[in-house]
This record gives C-alpha cells, structure tokens and sequence, in this order.
C-alpha cells in the first residue's frame, strides 16, 4: 500500500518536511515514489506548498494520507 506522509529534512532544530509518496512499510527517510510537496513549520506563518493534482492522482490510485498530511491539508484549505 503506498501512504502520503511526511519524511523530514533539514538540519537540527531547522527541520522542515517534504510530503511524499512512499511505500507504507518503508522507513521515514528512505527513498520516495514521488514528491508531492514541502511543509515548513519554521516560517511564521507555516508554509504547505502542495501540488494538488498529484495529491489527488495520489488518492484515486489508493494511496493512504497519513492522519498529520490530512490534518494539514483540511487546516490549510481553510486558512484560504
């Protein structure tokens, strides 16, 4: 099953998140199926950069958000 998460990146106490496709059984960081987006939560106000299209490519094959992605997507949606 493949699930929407996210895997972190940036340096200690400056991380930041990429939103990713990636196989449920895989490690945090491990490598990606494909890059849906960025979140950084350093920014004040948080920044979701997020590539719509792809996320819902995403969903209609079966890939699974994960509970934080969906939180995120419902808080910015509408924060717009």
């Amino acid at each position: 099953m493949v699930a929407i998460r996210l895997t972190r990146m940036g340096a200690k106490k400056k991380s930041f998140y990429r939103v990713v496709a990636v196989d449920h059984e895989r490690p945090r960081e491990s490598s990606f199926i494909d890059l849906l987006g960025y979140y950084n939560p350093m920014k004040n106000p948080a920044v979701l950069q997020l590539d719509l299209e792809k996320y819902q490519g995403w969903i209609q094959k079966g890939a699974q958000p994960s509970e934080t992605v969906r939180s995120l997507i419902k808080r910015f949606q509408k924060q717009q």
